[in-house]
């Protein structure tokens, strides 16, 4: 199963999840161990068709690092916090988690856009 650990321990993902918030882009941040990788794809992958087919989802981008490094960023933009809610805690979903193998580690957190004049918009 994979572990979930708060990217910031002072605002857990369980709190997050509390907000109302329109739009949302959920970062989650994956370490494992590197003889766990094609499970972890295999496992990601499905949990991605299950979120792909949700409302309110729009997108989604896994990335790895470079490297020897078994780490791996996960990128996914949500209509509003609501509808990540219901599909983070839907018990399919929760229930998948178990095939993760257990050397991973999940650290889910919740971001919105912020505009600064002159770079970029929210």
């Amino acid at each position: 199963m994979s572990h979930l650990k708060p990217l910031d321990d002072n605002f857990p993902i369980e709190r997050q999840l509390e907000i109302e918030a329109a739009p949302v882009v959920l970062i989650n941040l994956f370490t494992l161990d590197a003889a766990d990788e094609e499970r972890f794809l295999e496992v990601w992958k499905d949990d991605a068709g299950f979120m792909k087919r949700q409302p309110g989802f729009i997108s989604t981008q896994l990335h790895r690092a470079l490297g020897d490094s078994p780490t791996y960023l996960n990128y996914a933009v949500w209509e509003s916090n609501e509808a990540f809610r219901a599909a983070f805690t839907h018990p399919e979903f929760r229930s998948k988690l178990k095939a993760y193998p257990s050397s991973a580690i999940a650290r889910p957190h919740l971001f919105q856009k912020v505009g600064v004049a002159g770079i970029c918009t929210a």
